[in-house]
Order: structure tokens, then C-alpha cells, then sequence
């Protein structure tokens, strides 16, 4: 489970009692997970297409991150701080994307668009977050990450924190970018079917997404009206999916990929076989992060695993069902459970 180098240096004294030996013990296993994004990264770099772009938003976003989410971390141990940096480099992106593509002027507008939006939702709700002073406790998917760093035997919880939160800026420098990329890049001044589909699913999921929001402030803030607290949302979408805002936010990603794969097709003339066939498999890849993100990492099992700590009964069971089969219950599956006193 563990990569580690131990480095013994052995350095004999004489006049003492004996040689001291220095153990230099490097766990790569902390580093693991940067390992994929720093690949899809090198893709993007050495591609003809995407070098430039490419390096200035990869720079931007590793900026961006060292001072808004690593310094922070750095000074209060928080790892909630990454709400603020990862939707705003989404932004930053956008802007990017924008400015630096010479495809269709058009279709560079509506991908800059969509991204900017999809950026701006969290990021402002996040900067009120801040406003209000709630990021001052860290956020229960947050506290989460300490029980799965405890299981992988990562004990360096500062270490941990910061490869973490580094993750997410090259998620954005990596597989996150290239679906932007490519579609502004495309010099087509035709929407080919694929593109319209997947662009309105992108759309639709977006405003679903921000509708399933809405819908759970609106029933906490009901539920607290009422003097009642660790209740189990089941208005609206929340009736149907357990985490409606995750499982939209997913196809968000999904729909861009989807509009993406013209563009990467005419790709293929002017990349080398295997850069062309590395940034498919990279495209492909932008759905499973965000898919790993969304259940296993901050997402749907973290709260979960946040809610077996409820005093509500109701909860504790849900969470249980989310635990046991996170892909169905807890994201996407048709989960019913009507609110229970605690």
C-alpha cells in the first residue's frame, strides 16, 4: 500500500559512543495523487495545439491555489479554503479560454461562458461562506479527509493537506481544462449535433444544479423556523436523487465532453498519433475525476460518513445506505426517506 524509500545515512563519529545513523524516510504515497493530473498536464504541454495555453493556465492555477487555498491551509490547518480556489481558477480558465484560443470566436464564447458560469456559482457562494465566517470551522467533507488519510497511513496531516489542495489546482491545470481547450480551439464555424447535445446537457444540468441548491436552503432554513435540526432533505429533486447538486455537476462535465469529442476528433491531423490518442484517454478522464471527486473524495460519501455522527436516526440510516453503495444511493439512485424526528 505504501511506496517509501528509507535513505540510511551512516555517518560514524569518532570519539563517541558509537556511529549515529540518520533515517531519511520519504513516504511517496502522500504525492500519489498528483501523480495522474501532472501526466494529463505533460499532455496538454507537449501537444502542438495546447502548449501555450496550456502552460499560462496551468502557471495561473498553481498561482491562484499557493496563495488563496495552500498559504490559508498553511496558517489555520483547514482544508475548506479549496471552495474558494477551485471555482474561481474555473473563471480564470473561462478567461483564458477566451483570450488565448484562435478557434470560432463563437464557440470559444459559449465553452467560456458555460465555465464561467459553472465557476461563479460556487465561487460566490463560497466568498459568502467566507463573508459569513462559517469557513472559519472546517467544512464536514473537509473533516472527512482526516479519517481517509488516518486509513491510508498518511500521519503527516500538514503534508497531506497541502498535496490535497495542490491536487485540485492541477485537477484544473489537467483533465478539467482540455474539454475547454479543445472546443476553443475547434477554427469550425459549424455546431456539429454532438456539440449542440452536449452543451445543453451541460445547460440543463447547470440550472438543475443551482434549482437543487435552492431547494435545500430553503429547507434548512424552514427546518430551522421550526426548531429542528439533522433533517433529511426530501423536497423537490432532493426526493428523488440523494445529492442532486453532485450528480448534476457531474453531467455538467459529462455534457462538455461530450460536445468536445468533434473537436478532438479534428484534432488528429495535427497532433502525432500518440499525443491525439493521450488526449482522448485525458478527455475520457475528465468524467471519472469528477465523478471520483463528487462520490469518493469530497463529495457524497464524505457526507455520509459526517452524517453517521447525527443524532437523527433517520440520518444515521441514510448514511449507512450511502456507505454501502455510494454510486447508487448516495449520487445518482432514486433514494426515498422521509424526514423523522430525532
Amino acid at each position: 500500500m505504501f511506496n517509501t524509500i528509507l535513505g540510511c545515512l551512516g555517518c560514524s563519529q569518532s570519539g563517541t559512543a558509537g556511529g549515529h545513523f540518520y533515517v531519511l524516510e520519504i513516504e511517496l504515497n502522500y504525492f500519489q495523487p498528483l501523480y495522474p493530473f501532472l501526466i494529463g498536464w505533460a499532455a496538454i504541454l507537449v501537444s502542438n495545439s495546447f502548449a501555450v495555453i496550456g502552460l499560462v493556465n496551468g502557471l495561473v492555477q498553481l498561482a491562484l491555489f499557493a496563495l488563496v487555498v495552500c498559504v490559508p491551509i498553511w496558517r489555520t490547518g483547514r482544508m475548506s479554503y479549496v471552495d474558494i480556489g477551485w471555482p474561481w481558477g474555473l473563471v480564470l480558465m473561462a478567461l483564458l479560454a477566451f483570450g488565448l484560443s484562435d478557434g470560432y470566436w463563437l464557440r470559444s464564447l459559449v465553452i467560456s461562458l458555460l465555465l464561467a458560469g459553472v465557476g461563479l456559482r460556487m465561487g460566490l457562494g463560497a466568498l459568502n461562506f467566507w463573508r459569513l465566517g462559517l469557513l472559519k470551522k472546517e467544512l464536514p467533507r473537509y473533516q472527512y479527509q482526516r479519517i481517509r488519510w488516518q486509513e491510508e497511513g498518511k500521519h503527516h496531516e500538514g503534508l497531506a493537506l497541502q498535496v490535497d489542495a495542490i491536487a485540485q489546482g492541477l485537477a484544473n491545470a489537467s483533465f478539467l481544462a482540455l474539454p475547454i481547450f479543445m472546443l476553443a480551439a475547434n477554427p469550425s464555424q459549424q455546431f456539429s449535433l454532438l456539440e449542440v447535445v452536449g452543451l445543453s446537457v451541460s445547460l440543463v444540468a447547470l440550472c438543475l444544479e443551482s434549482l437543487a441548491d435552492v431547494q435545500k436552503v430553503n429547507f434548512l432554513r424552514a427546518m430551522k423556523r421550526q426548531g429542528k435540526y439533522n433533517q433529511v432533505c426530501d423536497v423537490g429533486l432532493w426526493r428523488y436523487c440523494r445529492h442532486p447538486n453532485y450528480f448534476y455537476e457531474w453531467m455538467v462535465w459529462n455534457g462538455m465532453v461530450i460536445a468536445a469529442v468533434p473537436s478532438w476528433l479534428a484534432l488528429q491531423g495535427s497532433e502525432s498519433l500518440t499525443i491525439w490518442g493521450m488526449l482522448g484517454v485525458g478527455l475520457l478522464f475528465t468524467s471519472k475525476v469528477m465523478y471520483k471527486t463528487l462520490v469518493y473524495t469530497t463529495g457524497a460519501v464524505a457526507r455520509a460518513i459526517h452524517a453517521c455522527c447525527s443524532t437523527s436516526s433517520a440520518t444515521r440510516r441514510l448514511a449507512g445506505s450511502c456507505a454501502s453503495s455510494p454510486a447508487t444511493s448516495c449520487f445518482a439512485g432514486a433514494l426515498r426517506l422521509r424526514r423523522r424526528s430525532p
